[in-house]
């Protein structure tokens, strides 16, 4: 037993159950809900974790935890049309002062007893609320007749679909990123991008609320590495919940952050050996821009403080990474609000080798546009930025090794620093962990985010030379870098990060990867076979194609085909790619080259 209230104690060594028991009365019925010592790390904190909930629960009036006292109500407008959803207006408890709206369903159970849920007008608006309650009684009503057999003479209705509340809930508060939230509600237009309601992930495969599944072809942007719900991310992060989820890192420091840095910059050979965090790729750009910029003011070079970019570069959407993005449909709307001193150099996109070049030669002659800016303008330039090897958001644009080992060069001549973004590139997507390692170098700033916490968490970190680490020190607070964010180096994130890192080390993944890259290069060939398919291109665990098409509703077309055939694939206008997390299979492999070819198909018919 325990002195606490609602709350017992059950220990029975024979079954293995040592758990803390909650009891309270909702509307009439005992809820329970057992917190075990094993889940929660131990019996004092099972028996916190208990308290809280039951605190919580006797706490709420939220029409959704108690009953609502509809004997006081007012009036009944049953004007849904619908039996047994009705709208009332009532007291949210006995001590209320005020009434509410709400819209109430109610059927009976499985065992005849009356049940109802209720959907506040306040908190979902009138015809939400209304809607919600139509659409709760017809689930029930189907789930109840399918509990108690309904015979071929008296058919259970078909099931309605689990996604609907979700869907409808979302689109009435939730405004989604990188969308026209339109053309998430029409439908029938060739625009129409469906909204994907998910439930629960596992492994490579997303589920929805209607327990129906799709292959992450695309590691969810490109963040998930070692499949969702991971088991040893999932327990590295329950162990870090018993000691530390956060603490600020301006004057503390702690265990996670201090090995994530040390395992990051030997992952560099020490050549990288300062590490900044931040929680998103783009404020990882804005942090490595800033630091370049003041870096030079500091060493005595203000005139340095332009950029240099490549054409169809992305760096993130935040103001600053804007100025050295050129993707117009990011940058356009904002461009009055950029940084105006960045200069935009011809990519090295393999796609633009001549008859008889290589991919080097494309490499060489964009460098040389490279070399000829820095010859005229290096001594105002303070860096230049490059996605190493694979462009993604302007169509996994892919470029030799070449370009990066002369950009290299030309930037130590001219005295620029070399900012290489492997925000989508790093940890290991194109064959090695970091992508710069394929041209046998190092940049000068180095930034890290989506995969580096196994897309579990928010985490970003900018890696640089201890050169420009110490140009910041001096008793001076100005020469400082003045940069923070408040979750900088959160613990929960970092920890994540070692977790990812420890299973790169302990399962070989690079190594394990050159299998499944060979296993993706053998989906790819048969659709590299496709007349309407261009520039079939790979490096590493990231595959592409171009699809030759004039219409401009191509890729929802095939995003909506390949979700019917259970593969979440987002085509960049009409570039068709795959990433996937390093958890696929062969089946799984072998499912997304079918899933893509069938959706091609029917994009293009």
């Amino acid at each position: 037993m325990s002195q606490h209230r609602n709350i017992t104690r059950v220990d029975d060594d024979l079954k293995g159950t040592h758990a803390w028991i909650v009891t309270v009365q909702r509307q009439g019925n005992k809820v329970i809900r057992p917190f075990s010592d094993g889940t929660y790390g131990g019996k004092k904190e099972a028996l916190a974790a208990a308290i809280a909930h039951r605190d919580s629960l006797l706490a709420s009036h939220s029409p959704f935890e108690h009953q609502i006292w509809v004997r006081s109500r007012l009036r009944r407008n049953n004007t849904s049309g619908v039996p047994g959803v009705g709208r009332y207006e009532v007291f949210i408890n006995r001590k209320a002062k005020h009434r509410t709206a709400i819209w109430l369903a109610m059927w009976d159970d499985e065992q005849g007893r009356r049940r109802t849920r209720k959907f506040s007008v306040s908190l979902y608006g009138e015809r939400q609320a209304k809607e919600l309650a139509i659409a709760e009684r017809e689930r029930q009503l189907h789930r109840v007749c399918a509990l108690k057999g309904a015979d071929s003479a008296n058919p259970a209705p078909p099931a309605p679909s689990a996604n609907a509340d979700w869907l409808a809930r979302s689109q009435v508060t939730v405004w989604h990123p990188c969308t026209q939230m339109r053309h998430h509600a029409q439908t029938g237009s060739p625009e129409h991008l469906p909204l994907l309601p998910i439930a629960r992930g596992q492994g490579a495969w997303l589920v929805d609320f209607d327990d129906r599944r799709y292959l992450d072809g695309i590691s969810s942007w490109w963040t998930n590495l070692f499949g969702h719900a991971n088991p040893r991310i999932n327990a590295a992060l329950r162990a870090q919940l018993k000691s530390l989820e956060h603490v600020m890192l301006a004057g503390c420091t702690h265990q996670p952050v201090i090995e994530l840095s040390e395992r990051l910059a030997a992952l560099t050979g020490g050549a990288l050996g300062h590490a900044f965090y931040a929680s998103d790729g783009a404020s990882a750009i804005e942090i490595a821009l800033k630091m370049s910029f003041h870096y030079w003011r500091n060493a005595g070079h203000p005139e340095k403080a332009e950029f240099l970019c490549l054409a169809g570069a992305y760096h993130g959407e935040t103001v600053g990474a804007l100025a050295v993005t050129d993707v117009a449909i990011f940058r356009d709307a904002y461009a009055p609000l950029t940084y105006a001193a960045t200069h935009v150099l011809p990519s090295p996109d393999a796609r633009l080798a001549e008859a008889g070049e290589t991919p080097a030669d494309a490499a060489r002659r964009a460098a040389g546009a490279l070399e000829q800016h820095l010859q005229e303008h290096g001594e105002r330039t303070a860096a230049l930025i490059v996605e190493p090897l694979v462009q993604g958001a302007a169509g996994m644009v892919m470029h030799d090794p070449e370009y990066l080992r002369l950009a290299r060069a030309l930037c130590d001549r001219h005295e620029v620093h070399l900012i290489c973004d492997e925000i989508a590139v790093g940890c290991g997507r194109t064959g090695t962990f970091f992508a710069h390692e394929q041209a046998g170098i190092r940049p000068d700033l180095l930034c890290l985010s989506k995969g580096i916490s196994g897309g579990y968490l928010p985490l970003s970190v900018v890696l640089c030379r201890d050169a420009i680490f110490d140009a910041f020190l001096d008793d001076s607070t100005a020469r400082a870098f003045l940069h923070s964010h408040s979750y900088t180096g959160n613990p929960l994130a970092c920890r994540a990060a070692l977790a990812t890192l420890d299973i790169f080390a302990d399962d070989d993944v690079l190594t394990a990867n050159r299998l499944r890259a060979q296993q993706i290069a053998a989906a790819l060939q048969p659709l590299a076979a496709h007349p309407q398919v261009r520039h079939p291109r790979q490096r590493g665990m990231i595959a592409a194609f171009d699809v030759a098409t004039d219409d401009p509703h191509f890729s929802r077309r095939f995003y909506r085909a390949a979700l019917d055939n259970e593969a979440l694939l987002r085509p960049i206008g009409n570039t068709v790619y795959w990433m996937p997390p390093y958890v696929v299979d062969a089946g799984e492999i072998a499912h997304l080259g079918a899933a893509t070819a069938r959706a091609l198909e029917i994009a293009l018919a």
